[in-house]
């Protein structure tokens, strides 16, 4: 019995080494540089907008879901498309038949 209890304590302690010795010569991988503050991955084009961009936008996927900011960044953008054109239809819907 005890031999048994023995060699499960050297084989947990040789895996153990194997282990700390690969994390140490191969490290956690190539990291990608930390993004600039205020940039997203996540792209919409500069304007015009249309409804398939709105579609094919992604968001990245962090602990509780979607990433706060890059959702917040989208939802701005669209409500400032929104409003300059709802201003644009407003300006055409009151400039005179004839201008038009």
């Amino acid at each position: 019995m005890t031999t048994a209890l023995i060699y499960l304590v050297v084989m947990l302690l040789v895996a153990a080494v194997v282990f700390l010795l690969a994390a140490v010569v191969f490290g956690r991988g190539e990291e990608m540089a930390p993004l600039a503050p205020g940039s997203s991955p996540t792209r919409l084009p500069v304007d015009g907008i249309t409804g398939e961009d709105v579609q094919s936008v992604r968001y990245q996927l962090v602990l509780r879901g979607y990433k706060m900011s890059e959702v917040d960044w989208v939802m701005h953008r669209l409500g400032a498309e929104i409003d300059e054109l709802r201003a644009r239809v407003r300006e055409l819907e009151a400039a005179p038949e004839d201008a038009r």
